[in-house]
């Protein structure tokens, strides 16, 4: 055991039971590996509780009907699968990965109707969150505009959090010749869509703007709340088609997701973001603060922590 009371070695939760994180394998035969064919949602743990279990529950459900895949458990027993997981490392601050793929099937590429599913939970601790934590990232970051485009909706639902994250990994290695620690990602036509694992939102005009689920777009469960946030705080929210320039040339710009939360950046394609401005600008110091708001009264109990504590 460590000195902060986790386990040495991490266990993990693979097809109901708990194994050390060395044992914790699959088949290669699994079509998760083989195929990518598979589901998976990134989730926070908070206090021991999961962050909006609820909507990446429905996330998840929706990934598996677009790929057809019953695996027959419901929502009641994925959570407590997590649960069981975080318990046994004995977690209540954690980064958690749960996976479910169609599991081992012949090796062709047709798919049987009838699925017994791989179901992995995977956890890595994490410091605490809310107003009393820190961030997982050491600094605003820096985003670079990539060659390689967001995958069209008509092709792969871009709805769909599957296995196959190929698009995001070609993205992430035109990284490597620049210091970007994220990608932006345009469609097809040139507008901007997402980052490799991030939404992203910039202010300008007065208005809080982040592009149209409409585009090929991954629903983000941060991305949501903070619409939520600052829609209560009666900021214009509006979603819609922007270019690169519209990034480069914005007031504020910062990315969201369960990571990361809410993290500023500085640098646009080499651009400073407002150079007159010394750290995050005033709607990404409010939204970030709102959030852990929001951490604090429904994961650690802080009644305190109110609307008015964040202005």
């Amino acid at each position: 055991m460590s000195e902060d009371g986790h386990s040495d070695e991490l266990q993990y939760h693979v097809n109901g039971e708990i194994v050390p994180a060395a044992e914790a394998t699959v088949s290669v035969r699994d079509r998760g590996f083989m195929y990518g064919d598979g589901a998976f949602e990134t989730m926070r743990a908070y206090g021991g509780s999961i962050f909006a279990w609820e909507a990446h529950a429905d996330r998840l459900a929706e990934t598996c009907s677009i790929l057809g895949v019953d695996h027959g458990l419901d929502r009641s027993e994925l959570k407590a699968r997590i649960d069981k997981t975080l318990a046994a490392n004995n977690l209540s601050e954690a980064y958690v990965k749960l996976s479910v793929t169609r599991g081992v099937q012949p090796g062709k590429l047709t798919p049987d109707p009838v699925v017994d599913p791989t179901v992995v939970v995977y956890v890595s601790p994490l410091d605490r969150g809310g107003r009393e934590g820190s961030s997982v990232w050491d600094g605003p970051a820096t985003i670079q505009t990539v060659k390689t485009k967001r995958i069209p909706d008509q092709a792969v639902p871009a709805r769909a959090k599957t296995h196959n994250y190929l698009n995001g990994i070609l993205a992430r290695l035109e990284l490597r010749v620049s210091d970007a620690d994220e990608a932006l990602m345009l469609d097809t036509n040139g507008n901007v869509a997402e980052g490799a694992t991030s939404n992203l939102f910039f202010v300008d005009d007065r208005a809080l703007k982040t592009p149209s689920l409409d585009g090929p777009i991954l629903p983000g469960i941060t991305r949501q709340t903070v619409i939520e946030l600052a829609e209560s705080e009666g900021i214009p929210v509006e979603t819609g088609r922007y270019r690169p320039d519209d990034i480069r040339s914005a007031d504020e710009v910062f990315v969201t997701n369960s990571t990361w939360e809410l993290r500023p950046v500085d640098r646009v394609d080499g651009i400073a973001i407002d150079p007159e401005t010394d750290g995050p600008g005033p709607v990404t110091k409010l939204l970030s603060a709102l959030f852990d708001d929001r951490i604090e009264r429904e994961y650690y109990g802080d009644e305190s922590a109110s609307k008015s504590d964040a202005r």
